[in-house]
């Protein structure tokens, strides 16, 4: 069975945007920037990707809660291929990393840690059922398996 995991390190591009589905589930999007520096032929070289993260449920709404552009962040996730429809009704494809784990980089910085209290009856962990913020089946059928206590 093939695996879809990306982990990446960037920093944000934007602030993360909080919105709600209809089911009142939270959903938080941004963008990261990752960049990489080589040396070709004695001269330093410079590529920048920018990848788009969205992030379900108290997760997101944690990451919008903490984070800002130009922090630098984790996010391990899957990569998705999406589909819809623009404003002028011309089908578009996205691909963005659905995470499932996003934390502040402590490479040049320091964190504070402050625990939220469980409020979904147990369930914790990222959006398994691949539900869509924009009027998806984001609210029915998505699975949030039972983790154990981060700590």
């Amino acid at each position: 069975m093939a695996d879809n995991s990306i982990t990446l390190v960037g920093n944000l591009t934007r602030d993360p945007e909080l919105r709600f589905t209809t089911g009142g589930k939270g959903v938080a999007s941004f963008g990261i920037a990752v960049g990489r520096r080589y040396q070709v032929n004695g001269e330093w070289q410079e590529q920048t990707s920018y990848f788009n993260i969205v992030a379900w449920g108290p997760m997101g709404e944690n990451a919008a809660a903490t984070f800002t552009k130009g922090m630098r962040v984790i996010v391990s996730g899957r990569l998705e291929q999406r589909e819809y429809q623009n404003r002028e009704g011309e089908k578009r494809t996205a691909i963005e990393i659905n995470a499932d784990e996003i934390g502040p980089s402590l490479r040049w910085a320091t964190a504070s840690v402050e625990r939220t209290p469980r409020t979904d009856g147990g369930n914790t962990g990222g959006n398994r059922g691949g539900g869509q913020a924009s009027g998806g089946n984001a609210g029915g059928g998505d699975y949030f398996p039972a983790d154990e206590e981060p700590f």
